[in-house]
């Protein structure tokens, strides 16, 4: 992966930027010590490290301005960071660079249980928010694998979205409005505490842009009363395609679960060893929710398994209590750490229209033997979001990049097959090189001039989303 020039005049200005930095923040929120920066060196694509110029940590709305207007002033880049589990290196620095962390910035502003609202601080976790409201019955619907510890930010950041979306939607059907500081460190309020903001939908631009237009500080977040009850089930098949097929099948039915996760043998048997959750040992495992009342759960859980008998499971169970439900989910949310328990692993974050799941899991499995990288296959299946997990050893020679050109090939098919580049990891430094395939010339051109009316001098997240040399010749002028 090729990394951005640095430059060099700005490393030679370190002292005065600190200086600046330091006349606007607390002592403790800025961080320029070389051993102290390294905690910032990367993001949870930890194959790629950098140490920024320094680091600062912003307890309120102003002082995000004024640390963005003075980096304006001055021509340094910043790069915003949440809690730094982007997994395609979203938060990555580069040497010349700010990290601007809103870890600091957590507080819960105001609760509206009528109108159905929470707003947040942007550096609050996403499973605080359900936290803060689920004691008077509420909850925060986008559940990412890393709930317990990525931002709002990050979530807003990459419209991550999480095994309940199939029902409830990703970060964007949930977010309401967000304080916005650009660049200059001008502070914008789009949209609010209510459905519909009046003129064009600016929401739907921020949400998912990468830290590339502005920082947000704040966000007014959907808030739902909890259903009645919930019960998932398991199917277990005797091939990746199979699987792939039963979801196709219960989606074309019409029947609409909260959730349908999908994981493969390497995944089950890591997640089994780490958790314990009960899963049968079989090719491809199906997690298929549904919620309601009890009649409502017994008669979707009737029809889908129906369905899933068609396709001859070694194993159709559903679970029995609440404990046995926990211990289903602890599982699905354990994999990925489980999988970083036996191997080094990259995650890959693309889309696919649901009924071509069992073409390209067929092509996965074809590929990794043409490649000779195992895969394990982990994902939300009911909405296509696909996380296919390429095993590599970091240590030898040229597997990191094998590795990379493999996923580059994976996220390629998606393409081809009517998909899309990423579901909710974004696009950062991991597929930026990847953008021409995906867009036409005048799709990015188009893309280009968002970021030049929101950040003119191209300084937010450097390095990010558009190929290097688009970036290059932006900056340049």
């Amino acid at each position: 992966m090729e990394m951005p020039k640095v430059d060099a005049a700005i490393v030679a200005r370190k002292p005065a930027i600190v200086a600046a930095l330091q006349g606007v923040l607390p002592h403790d929120a800025v961080i320029f010590d070389e051993a102290a920066v390294r905690v910032y060196e990367c993001d949870a694509l930890t194959a790629y490290r950098c140490p920024p110029l320094a680091a600062v940590l912003p307890r309120t709305t102003a002082e995000v301005a004024a640390v963005l207007r003075i980096c304006s002033q001055m021509g340094v880049p910043v790069v915003p960071r949440g809690s730094g589990t982007s997994l395609a290196g979203g938060a990555l620095p580069t040497a010349d660079c700010v990290v601007l962390g809103v870890a600091r910035l957590n507080d819960v502003l105001e609760t509206d249980y009528d109108n159905r609202f929470i707003r947040v601080q942007s550096g609050r976790t996403n499973l605080s928010v359900t936290g803060a409201v689920e004691s008077d019955g509420f909850f925060y619907a986008p559940d990412p694998s890393s709930q317990l510890a990525c931002a709002i930010a990050g979530n807003i950041a990459m419209n991550s979205g999480g095994a309940h979306c199939l029902k409830y939607g990703v970060t964007t059907n949930n977010l309401l409005g967000v304080t916005l500081v650009l660049m200059d460190g001008t502070v914008l309020e789009i949209g609010g505490a209510h459905l519909d903001a009046p003129g064009l939908d600016l929401l739907g631009v921020i949400c998912g842009s990468e830290g590339q237009l502005g920082v947000v500080t704040e966000a007014t977040l959907r808030i739902l009363p909890k259903p009645e009850g919930a019960r998932p089930v398991l199917m277990g098949f005797d091939s990746n395609e199979v699987a792939g097929e039963c979801v196709s099948d219960i989606i074309r039915a019409g029947i609409l679960p909260v959730a349908i996760e999908f994981m493969d043998r390497p995944c089950i048997e890591a997640t089994e060893a780490f958790a314990k959750a009960g899963y049968p040992m079989c090719e491809a495992l199906l997690i298929v929710e549904v919620e309601g009342s009890a009649a409502e759960i017994d008669e979707q859980l009737a029809l889908i398994m129906e369905i899933a008998q068609r396709h001859n499971p070694v194993e159709l169970r559903q679970s029995q209590s609440d404990e046995e439900s926990k211990k289903i989910w602890l599982g699905r949310k354990s994999a990925f750490g489980a999988m970083g328990q036996i191997n080094d692993y990259m995650c890959l974050d693309g889309t696919i229209p649901v009924s071509s799941l069992p073409y390209v899991l067929r092509r996965i499995g074809e590929m990794s033997r043409e490649y000779g990288l195992d895969v394990a296959n982990v994902f939300h299946a009911g909405d296509g979001n696909m996380h296919p997990l390429i095993l590599f050893d970091a240590n030898k020679p040229g597997d990191l990049e094998l590795c990379e050109a493999f996923g580059a090939d994976i996220l390629k098919l998606c393409v081809e097959v009517g998909g899309c580049l990423t579901g909710e990891h974004g696009v950062g430094i991991e597929k930026r090189d990847l953008m021409k395939v995906q867009f036409a010339p005048e799709d990015m051109e188009a893309q280009l001039w968002v970021k030049d009316v929101f950040d003119p001098k191209w300084l937010l997240n450097p390095a990010k989303v558009f190929p290097l040399d688009v970036t290059a010749s932006r900056r340049a002028g």
